[in-house]
């Protein structure tokens, strides 16, 4: 049997994902008609840089399993160190618009009443940008690292 708050708790979380997915959709819409534009317009390739996703990708491509470790390690502290202040008590709200978060983003991750994790993975969301560009500046530099202690062996040159 489910509690109001679970039952409320699920479904705002049902609404996230479905804004989320939305959101993407229409990044990939814009990114790809705002690409379809610069072609015609501009052949200088170097004016256009890929976004954090992208960046992610090419990162997890390039540095496979180190990459995703990292990337699920770093997500996992980010999400177990916002649910430790949110249970605190640490107003996020107040904290976030001090930060620079706009207030009707940060109200519309936080709806009220919602359960302690669920704030945290709103929190958690918030900062995604922050943790793929650490992923995307200490991957390359950790397997650098683990390339010239020995522990992994170099790159084999394509043919």
């Amino acid at each position: 049997m489910q509690t109001r708050a679970a039952s409320s708790a699920a479904a705002a979380k049902r609404s996230e994902e479905q804004t989320d997915s939305s959101k993407a959709d229409l990044q990939e819409a814009s990114s790809t008609s705002s690409t379809e534009k610069d072609h015609g317009s501009t052949p200088d390739p170097e004016e256009e840089k890929p976004n954090k996703t992208q960046q992610l990708k090419k990162v997890f491509k390039e540095y496979g399993a180190v990459g995703v470790s990292f990337h699920i390690g770093i997500s996992l502290m980010s999400l177990g160190m916002f649910y430790l202040l949110i249970s605190s008590g640490i107003d996020m709200t107040a904290l976030l618009c001090k930060l620079g978060f706009s207030e009707e983003l940060v109200q519309s991750k936080m709806a009220a009443g919602t359960s302690t994790f669920v704030l945290a993975y709103a929190v958690h969301k918030l900062f995604a940008p922050v943790r793929i560009s650490i992923t995307v500046v200490s991957v390359p530099l950790i397997v650098r690292y683990l390339r010239k202690t020995g522990l992994f062996k170099p790159p084999t040159p394509a043919p």
